[in-house]
């Protein structure tokens, strides 16, 4: 069980997300009662775009790693997916002032249902002073397009772009997955703004970016509501 774990880790750490559930799935039927195959299938069914599932593994995991940040921060970022902003909100107490958790949850009072716009824009305010923040390009992006929807949502078009601007310039050095839930970002903005054809055209590249991960998933629910 440990060298599977362990190239399930891999698989999912270089972004191979097909491979990475096809390890994984056996695990979880054959050890599924344990935490540290719990934790890994909760991770990989997340990044590959099943946050229900992801979820209720994450919960069981909590149980038992108390504080830990990995399980905190897709806890959050699952009920965010989920847009049960409530449930973000209470699962950030977990680990309230880590930089991962807080930008889950500037995601979800933005973008999700039921989240809180006024505390999301506070919670990005608050982290651009974050030291970590310049530590991580995959952050630093994020909170660039967090941004973006802060401006989005006050209609500052050319805002919106130049915030937009910036965090792509961090794409080439993310994973496929990662640029395209920063995509996934970038149309919530765009659509925020009232820019409604170009969301459209961002939330499709975002699909094309990684079909199999979670930011082509919620930009897909995202385009297909735009033309409800």
């Amino acid at each position: 069980m440990p060298l599977a774990v362990w190239r399930a880790r891999k698989a999912l750490d270089r972004g191979d997300l097909v491979v990475a559930r096809t390890i994984v799935a056996p695990l979880l039927d054959r050890f599924g009662t344990v935490t540290l195959v719990r934790k890994i299938a909760a991770e990989i069914l997340y990044a590959s775009g099943d946050p229900l599932s992801a979820a209720s593994l994450f919960e069981q995991v909590a149980k038992k790693l108390t504080g830990d940040r990995v399980v905190a921060v897709g806890l959050v970022a699952s009920y965010a997916a989920l847009n049960r902003a409530g449930d973000a909100r209470r699962c950030a107490a977990l680990l309230p002032d880590n930089i991962d958790v807080r930008l889950a949850l500037a995601w979800s009072e933005l973008a999700a249902l039921g989240g809180d716009p006024n505390r999301g824009s506070a919670l990005v305010a608050e982290i651009a002073n974050d030291r970590e923040l310049a530590r991580s390009p995959e952050r630093a992006a994020m909170h660039q397009a967090l941004g973006a929807i802060v401006s989005g949502r006050l209609r500052d078009r050319d805002a919106v772009r130049a915030k937009l601007r910036v965090a792509e310039t961090s794409a080439p050095h993310l994973r496929a997955g990662d640029r395209a839930f920063l995509g996934y970002l970038g149309g919530v903005a765009l659509r925020e703004a009232g820019l409604t054809d170009d969301a459209r055209a961002t939330f499709t590249l975002a699909t094309d970016a990684s079909p199999d991960s979670i930011g082509a998933a919620l930009a897909q629910r995202e385009r297909a509501n735009l033309s409800l």
